[in-house]
C-alpha cells in the first residue's frame, strides 16, 4: 500500500491517533480527547509490525518527521498536535467531532 495502510486504519474509527508509546505530545492529544468525552483509538507505530512503513507514510502526509501524533477524524487527516489544538482553541474541533460521530453532546 502506498500509504502504509494508514487510510485503512484511519477509517476504522471516528477518531484515530497515530503515535508512539512514549510521546508526550501524543499523551496530550489523547488527554484532550478524553476530557472532551471522545472515544479514540491509537495506533502506536513503535509497537506495530509495519510501524516503519506507517511512520514513513505519515511523514509524507503531514510533511514532517517525526510525524506523530497524527490525528484523523472521520477518516480525514486533521494534522498534528498544533492543528488539533488550533482547532480546539478556535472552537472548530467539537463540531468536527460531532460531524464524525465521535461526540454526541
Amino acid at each position: 500500500m502506498a500509504d502504509g495502510g494508514v487510510s485503512r486504519l484511519a477509517s476504522q474509527r471516528a477518531v484515530v491517533i497515530f503515535g508512539t508509546s512514549n510521546c508526550c505530545m501524543c499523551h496530550a492529544v489523547k488527554t484532550l480527547f478524553s476530557e472532551l468525552g471522545v472515544s479514540w483509538w491509537v495506533c502506536e507505530v513503535d509497537k506495530e509490525p509495519r510501524g516503519k512503513d506507517i511512520e514513513k507514510a505519515l511523514a509524507r502526509m503531514v510533511g514532517r518527521t517525526p510525524p506523530v501524533p497524527a490525528v484523523f477524524i472521520g477518516g480525514k487527516l486533521v494534522g498534528t498536535t498544533d492543528q488539533v489544538m488550533s482547532l480546539h482553541l478556535g472552537g472548530k474541533l467539537v463540531p468536527l467531532l460531532r460531524e464524525a460521530g465521535a461526540l454526541w453532546l
